[in-house]
C-alpha cells in the first residue's frame, strides 16, 4: 500500500457539513483533503459537488416552491386589479428546470473554487476506510490510491429509502434525487409519504399545474406540531391536492405509454389508479454502507447511522462524524454546517465550544409555509405535563388576503408554548406566508430565553403577519383563537 498524500484532516463527503468543516479547518492552518463522489440514483440521476441540499434538496426545492407561488399569484393579480393577468397560461417545466440547473451548476463551481482558495485538496473519488487513519480513494475508472490523515471526518449524509415488498420498485419510481432533474413535466403524480419532503414536493407540483395526490400511511409531519399539520392538510386540500389517507402501496406496474398502475390498500380495501409519475418520499437512510466502518471499528445502529458522542467523536478516537449520517442529529443543513465549523475549531483552533441542538428553527415549505422553533404541543405536554405549560394561540388572516377571495380566513395560525413557572417561551409555531423569514428573527429571542412578557413588551411592525406573534392573548382551552380587528 503506497500513501500518496498525508493530511491533518480528511473529510469524506462534500455536502454542506463536510465543506464547512474542511474550509474551517483549513482556515485554522490544517492540511485538509476532501473526497466527494456522487453515486447515481437507481434511475441514473447524478449531480456535482455540494451534497443533497444544493443539488437535490433545499435549493432546488425552494426555487420550485417559489415558481409555484408565482403561478398562484396570477389569480390574486386579477382580484388586486391587474387587467391583463393570464390565469390560464401553462407552466413551462423545461424553462424552470433549465434556470434551476444553471443556478446549481454555478454553486457547484463556486464550491470547487472555495476549496481551491482554502488550499483544500479535492478528490472527485469514492472514499472508504482502509484503516483508522488511512482512506482508500477509487476514481470513476477503478483506479485506487491511499491517503493518510491524523483525523478523519465522515459527512456522507443520506439517500432516499424505498418501501419494501414491491418488486423492482427502484426502476418504477422517482425520488427527490430525481425530481429536480427531470427533463419533462412529471404530469399526474402520486407522492408516497407524509414527511416534509412529501408535502413540499406534492405542494409545488400542484402549484405548477400537475394533478397531485399524496398517499399517507398514518399521520402528516410526524415530530411536528399536529394541530398545525392538520391545518396544512386543510390548506393543501383547499388548493386542489388529493390525500389518500391510511393507505400503503402494494404494487406498481409499468403499463402502456410508460404510465404507472398503482395498487394500494386503504383500511383493508384494495384500490388502484394510473399515474404518469410515482414519487417516493418515505424517508432517508444513512449513506454509510460502503465505507467499511465495521472493519475499522466505527459503531453504527441497525439503520446505518453512526453513533457519536456529544463532541462528534465515533467509537474510533480519531474518526468523527457529523450531519444526517449520525444517530440522533437533526437532518438539517444549517446544523451540519455549524457542527462542522465547531468541530474544526476544537481540533485545530484550540476552542471548546460544542454544538447545541436546542431551539433550532426550521421551516416546511408547503404551499402555506410552516415555521417552528422548540417544542411542539405534544412534546411539551409529554415532557412537562399539561399543568406546567400554557399555550397562547391565534387564527389570523394576513391583511393582503382581504383583497382576495382565493384564500380562506381560517388558514393561518400562531402558537406560543410558555412555561408557567418561568414564563419562558419554549415553542413557537407559525403557519402563514413567508414563514422562514418570520421565524428566523424570533429564533434569537427564544435561544436567549425570552419570556412571554418580553414578547408582549416588544412593539410589532404594523401591518405585518409577524406582529401577530407579539400580540397573543388567547389561551388554548379557554379563549377563542380567532383574531378580531386589524
Amino acid at each position: 500500500m503506497q500513501i500518496t498524500q498525508e493530511f491533518d484532516f480528511f473529510v469524506i463527503g462534500g455536502g454542506s457539513g463536510g465543506l464547512a468543516a474542511a474550509k474551517q479547518a483549513a482556515s485554522q492552518g490544517a492540511k485538509v483533503g476532501l473526497a466527494d463522489f456522487v453515486k447515481p440514483s437507481p434511475l441514473g440521476t447524478k449531480w456535482g459537488l455540494g451534497g443533497t441540499c444544493v443539488n437535490v434538496g433545499c435549493i432546488p426545492k425552494k426555487l420550485m416552491h417559489f415558481a409555484a407561488l408565482a403561478g398562484e399569484l396570477r389569480k390574486d393579480q386579477v382580484e388586486a386589479g391587474w387587467i391583463n393577468a393570464d390565469i390560464k397560461g401553462k407552466h413551462d417545466w423545461n424553462r424552470m428546470t433549465e434556470n434551476v440547473r444553471s443556478h446549481i451548476k454555478k454553486l457547484n463551481f463556486q464550491y470547487k473554487n472555495q476549496l481551491n482558495n482554502k488550499e483544500v485538496k479535492y478528490y472527485n473519488k469514492l472514499a472508504e476506510l482502509e484503516k483508522s487513519n488511512i482512506v482508500k480513494l477509487i476514481d470513476k475508472d477503478g483506479g485506487v490510491e491511499f491517503v493518510k490523515s491524523k483525523f478523519i471526518l465522515i459527512a456522507v449524509g443520506g439517500r432516499p429509502s424505498y418501501p419494501e415488498d414491491i418488486p423492482e420498485i427502484e426502476k418504477k419510481v422517482i425520488t427527490s434525487d430525481d425530481l429536480f432533474w427531470l427533463p419533462n413535466n412529471p404530469g399526474k403524480t402520486l407522492v408516497v409519504g407524509a414527511s416534509y419532503v412529501a408535502l413540499e414536493c406534492g405542494g409545488f407540483l400542484n402549484g405548477l399545474g400537475c394533478d397531485s395526490s399524496i398517499m399517507v400511511r398514518s399521520i402528516l409531519l410526524r415530530g411536528f406540531d399536529q394541530e398545525i399539520a392538520g391545518k396544512i392538510e386543510d390548506y393543501m386540500v383547499e388548493s386542489g391536492i388529493k390525500f389518500i389517507k391510511e393507505a400503503i402501496p402494494i404494487n406498481i406496474e409499468v403499463i402502456e405509454h410508460n404510465r404507472r398502475l398503482v395498487t394500494w390498500k386503504q383500511k383493508g380495501v384494495q384500490h388502484s389508479d394510473t399515474f404518469d409519475t410515482v414519487l417516493i418520499a418515505t424517508g432517508r437512510k444513512s449513506d454509510t454502507s460502503k465505507l467499511n466502518l465495521e472493519r475499522v471499528g466505527v459503531k453504527t445502529n441497525k439503520n446505518g447511522k453512526i453513533i457519536c458522542t456529544i463532541d462528534d467523536r465515533t467509537s474510533v478516537a480519531n474518526i468523527y462524524a457529523i450531519g444526517d449520517c449520525v444517530e440522533g442529529r437533526p437532518e438539517l443543513t444549517p446544523t451540519a454546517i455549524k457542527c462542522g465549523q465547531l468541530l474544526a475549531n476544537r481540533l485545530f483552533g484550540g476552542q471548546k465550544k460544542m454544538m447545541c441542538y436546542q431551539f433550532i428553527p426550521t421551516t416546511v415549505f408547503t404551499p402555506l409555509e410552516y415555521g417552528c422553533i422548540g417544542y411542539s404541543e405534544e412534546e411539551a405536554i409529554n415532557k412537562f405535563t399539561q399543568n406546567e405549560i400554557i399555550i397562547y394561540h391565534s387564527i389570523f388572516k394576513p391583511l393582503e388576503w382581504n383583497l382576495l377571495e382565493s384564500h380562506y380566513a381560517q388558514a393561518c395560525m400562531i402558537k406560543l408554548i410558555v412555561m408557567v413557572s418561568t414564563r419562558r417561551v419554549i415553542g413557537l409555531h407559525y403557519l402563514g406566508p413567508n414563514a422562514g423569514e418570520v421565524v428566523q428573527g424570533y429564533a434569537v429571542a427564544i435561544k436567549l430565553g425570552a419570556t412571554k412578557e418580553q414578547f408582549d413588551a416588544t412593539i410589532g411592525i404594523h401591518p405585518t403577519c409577524s406582529e401577530e406573534i407579539l400580540t397573543l392573548t388567547a389561551v388554548k382551552g379557554i379563549d377563542n383563537p380567532q383574531k378580531e380587528g386589524c
